[in-house]
Parts: C-alpha cells; structure tokens; sequence
C-alpha cells in the first residue's frame, strides 16, 4: 500500500491531538493541573500543526477527490460536509477552552472542556475514517491544486 506523505502525516498529527487531549482530561481528574497544562497545550500544537499541513497541502497540491465507485459518493460527500462541521466546530470550542484556562476563567474552562473534547474526539474519528475512504479503503481520485484552479494553469 503506498500511501500519500502528507495525509498521513496531518492525519497523525490530528489523532496525536486527541490522544493528548484524552491524556490531559485524565490528568486534570488527577488534579495534576501543571501536567494537564503542559498536555493540552501539546495536544493545540499537535492540532495546529495538523492545521498547517492541510492547509498547506490543500493551497499547493490540492485536494483529493473520492475515488470510491459513484454510487457512495453522495455519502462520503455528506460524511465529509459532517466532519467538517465538527472540526470547524472543535476549532473554535478548542481555542475558546484554551483561552479560558489561560486566563485561569475556570467556572466557563471546567463548562467548555468536557464538550470540547467530545467534540475533538468525534473529529479525529471521523477525521481518520476520510482519511481511510480517501486513502485506505479506496484509490484517492483526481488532485487539483487550489493555485492552479484559481488562475487557470
């Protein structure tokens, strides 16, 4: 199986992120505040670093379309719009749960972190199963770069 660099690689860094943050949940039911810190805060830059690579890749490679048989492709479509969503969503709970533990803003943290997570764990899932109908599971279509769509070349 040849598997394509980058995916993967942003695909790693995205389920790292998640375990990280299932890491740091445990931790802070610890009361090992000072290694919860230090856990979510690896866990955002596992998350971003994930972030620069798909953007990255996205602006100069392009994106990988379906290349499963025609008659699934509304549901990996729809799947997908689903994913999105929750990343898009997880993004801005994580930057907000973030933001609230680093202004020590406890009472909106301990509210934001539970659901937070959940959400982050329900992204890396279903983050990791595009990556396997796109890559895994099925030959990834046509790749087009974003630049080259943009102008025309």
């Amino acid at each position: 199986m040849d598997l394509p660099l980058l995916p993967t690689i942003s695909t790693f860094f995205i389920v790292l992120s998640a375990v990280l943050v299932a890491i740091g949940w445990t931790l802070i039911k610890q009361k090992k505040i000072e290694a919860h810190k230090k856990t979510m805060f690896a866990a955002a830059i596992s998350a971003i670093l994930f972030f620069i690579i798909y953007v990255s890749r996205t602006i100069f490679v392009g994106n990988t379309a379906f290349g499963g048989p025609e008659e699934y492709k509304i549901y990996y479509t729809i799947f997908l719009v689903f994913h999105i969503c929750l990343a898009t969503t997880g993004a801005v709970f994580g930057i907000s749960t973030l933001l609230t533990g680093y202004k020590n803003n406890l009472k909106i943290h301990r509210k934001l972190g539970p659901i937070t997570s959940i959400i982050w764990f329900f992204t890396a899932i279903t983050g990791v199963a595009v990556y396997s109908l796109l890559y895994v599971i099925y030959q990834g279509g046509e790749t087009t770069s974003v630049i080259k769509a943009i102008l025309g070349f």
